[in-house]
């Protein structure tokens, strides 16, 4: 397994794939290229057309996957707010790409069986696959789609990003062999001598302390630990420091813990999501995901020092963990990220050259992020989601 990547900030997209794919040439070297991975950004968005022959013409035995993107990662760079172009190519023996593509109307239904699944993705179960998806946020339910994922490939990893630099219908391109799309989904199957790692950093440290839900409806927190939501959160915000006063006025989140039976909560144990409403009347607080009784949750805060410690620790405890090191790596990072966040480009992308090293990494900036907490895969916002792909063999 060999992977390279590169990025072009060329204005011409034409010079850019030229450039990007010689800097993949003289990495490759001899070998050939099975899977080709770009990321186009929204300065190009007249080009798109022209992706699919233009890679074809580089690596004319690559399977080409791909989307538009409002910031593209590649050869160690992110770039934002300007042209530019990523490319990953890999080589990769012993491995069966299966690439599908599916329109909102063709999702399955989550009562369908299995076989249903499988004959509309054309990705069998004992396979054992693991996924890399591409949506497109305004014309393709994803959410339910990884419901059902999770449902018919329990033990497969779900990895990717909503796609990006379009602001209306249509305005995206999803690019798949041959043929640029702008609806609906493209994604890959991977199985074989592959095995597919994800670390999901969502960027958030806990305030407080955990609480059971004792009362909810919905997405409606009524009470936490038998009292009133909105008094819980009145006295944990009491307790807080005045700088986190301020971040809680702007930055607050809900963690509700995705594993159950136990007696004490770490890092990627959360699910966190949006707190966006008070209920004045009911004491009660909406949150950005269904609840249900006895769940554990904590509020959370975010902020570019908390993403920063949270994925410099997921990292490092990857790094630890898990052996042989990953050959490369694809990183689905939200447009909030970035610059925004950390007022500086390429934060993510050096934490992973800190801890993995050297290796070859694609990606982009998505409108929401793919990845699993808990063995459950979920949309994320805010998130950097990693894919790390190594042998199986050796893992």
């Amino acid at each position: 397994m060999k992977w390279a990547s590169a990025v072009s900030t060329q204005p011409d997209l034409a010079n850019a794939v030229y450039e990007a794919a010689s800097t993949l040439h003289a990495q490759l070297g001899s070998v050939r290229a099975d899977l080709a991975v770009v990321f186009v950004s929204e300065h190009h968005e007249r080009a798109y057309r022209e992706v699919p022959e233009l890679i074809a013409a580089q690596f004319p035995s690559a399977l080409l996957i791909g989307c538009s993107a409002g910031g593209v990662i590649g050869g160690g760079q992110e770039i934002e707010h300007h042209p530019g172009f990523s490319l990953m190519a890999a080589a990769l023996p012993g491995v069966t790409l299966a690439p599908f593509r599916i329109e909102a109307e063709a999702l399955p239904q989550l009562s369908e069986a299995p076989a249903i699944w499988e004959d509309r993705l054309g990705v069998r179960v004992a396979d054992q696959p693991d996924f890399i998806l591409l949506p497109d946020p305004f014309t393709f339910d994803a959410e339910t789609f990884l419901h059902g994922l999770d449902q018919i490939y329990p033990g497969s990893q779900k990895v990717g990003g909503l796609a990006s630099g379009g602001g209306e219908p249509g305005a995206n391109a999803l690019f798949l062999r041959r043929t640029v799309h702008h609806t609906g989904l493209v994604g890959l199957a991977l199985a074989g001598d592959i095995r597919v790692d994800t670390v999901v950093a969502q960027g958030c440290r806990p305030i407080g302390q955990p609480m059971f839900i004792t009362r909810c409806q919905g997405n409606i927190l009524l009470e936490l630990d038998g009292g009133p939501a909105v008094d819980v959160l009145q006295r944990v915000y009491s307790e807080l420091a005045p700088a986190d006063q301020q971040l809680a006025q702007r930055a607050l989140f809900l963690g509700v813990v995705m594993a159950g039976n136990q007696q004490a909560y770490r890092q990627g144990d959360f699910l966190i999501r949006n707190v966006i409403g008070v209920d004045a009347t009911r004491r009660a607080l909406a949150i950005g995901a269904r609840l249900h009784d006895n769940h554990v949750v904590q509020f959370h805060l975010r902020d570019a020092r908390t993403s920063a410690e949270d994925i410099d620790q997921l990292l490092s405890r990857y790094a630890a963990t898990q052996r042989p090191a990953p050959n490369g790596a694809l990183l689905f990072s939200c447009l909030g990220r970035g610059t925004h966040l950390y007022g500086h480009a390429g934060h993510d992308s050096g934490m992973v050259q800190r801890h993995l090293g050297d290796i070859p990494l694609g990606g982009f900036f998505c409108n929401g992020e793919i990845g699993p907490v808990q063995h459950t895969t979920y949309l994320h916002g805010y998130t950097s989601a990693f894919g790390l792909f190594r042998p199986r063999r050796t893992a």
